[in-house]
């Protein structure tokens, strides 16, 4: 294996870790480390909602926000494509979630991420995040988070 193919797999491992590192900053609601996974100027987008976040700051104070919303939520990611471009990188990652908002309604999506990705000095940063919502559900969830 050459130095650029060997290259080309560590930028796939960095990218696949950013994407579960975003998942995971969510769970946790670590909204710091979240907004710091985006470039400064990144744009994170959920049409669906609405939603159109510019920059750390806002995509930082924005989640936060979002997820008051919820009573408790849960967000699966599955791997997807990753197409490597030098020192940026576009993807897609397919997304199940699931929770109950706080007015007591609930909902279901399948969706995925679009991704577009940047080399920074920090590693592997998203330039841009827009999530597209292909199914939605808003049956009442039966069950609940431990301890409810």
């Amino acid at each position: 294996m050459d130095t650029g193919q060997l290259q080309a797999l560590a930028d796939r491992v960095e990218i696949e870790a950013l994407r579960g590192e975003f998942t995971d900053a969510g769970m946790q609601r670590d909204w710091d480390r979240l907004a710091a996974l985006f470039t400064q100027d990144a744009v994170w987008r959920i049409p669906a909602a609405g939603v159109e976040l510019t920059g750390r700051d806002a995509i930082r104070a924005g989640v936060e926000r979002l997820r008051t919303l919820w009573e408790f939520f849960v967000q699966n990611v599955h791997p997807g494509t990753i197409q490597l471009a030098g020192d940026t990188a576009t993807g897609r990652a397919y997304v199940a979630e699931f929770g109950r908002f706080r007015d007591g309604t609930s909902h279901l999506n399948y969706a995925l991420y679009h991704d577009r990705y940047t080399r920074t000095p920090d590693g592997w940063r998203f330039a841009e995040r827009t999530y597209e919502v292909r199914y939605t559900d808003d049956s009442p969830l039966n069950g609940a988070p431990p301890g409810a």
